[in-house]
């Protein structure tokens, strides 16, 4: 059974432009693992208008930074993960977690559903 992805945008804050909030399964994965304070993938970056963003999955792959701690992650470290597309499948592995908090499961998305998930996500920041 695939994992189910959800992203939305939050608006601005006094301290950060525009975030992603990233649910799996309808967890929010990067609070819970930046902690009060801490912040997403910012908006702006995680979604550009080419449409080219990091989240993107390839067949090679690449480690995507998801968040940080209020502190910073120069300080404590970054929620990051290794984002791949094997075929009809994206798989979110090798999770890296500021310190002391604990790793996110592997998880694997249909990966239909995961660029449409991306798709709408960007429609609706750029709009």
């Amino acid at each position: 059974m695939f994992n189910r992805l959800e992203i939305s945008v939050l608006p601005p804050g006094p301290r950060w432009a525009a975030q992603l909030s990233l649910r799996i399964d309808g967890a929010e994965v990067v609070a819970a693992a930046t902690g009060e304070g801490g912040r997403g993938p910012l908006a702006e970056q995680a979604l550009p208008a080419d449409g080219q963003g990091p989240l993107w999955a390839t067949e090679g792959g690449r480690r995507v930074v998801l968040g940080e701690p209020e502190c910073t992650g120069g300080c404590c470290g970054y929620l990051s993960v290794f984002v791949q597309r094997h075929g009809r499948i994206v798989r979110w592995s090798d999770w890296q977690v500021p310190a002391d908090e604990a790793r996110p499961p592997t998880c694997h998305f249909d990966a239909e559903q995961y660029d449409a998930e991306l798709t709408r996500a960007l429609a609706t920041y750029t709009s």
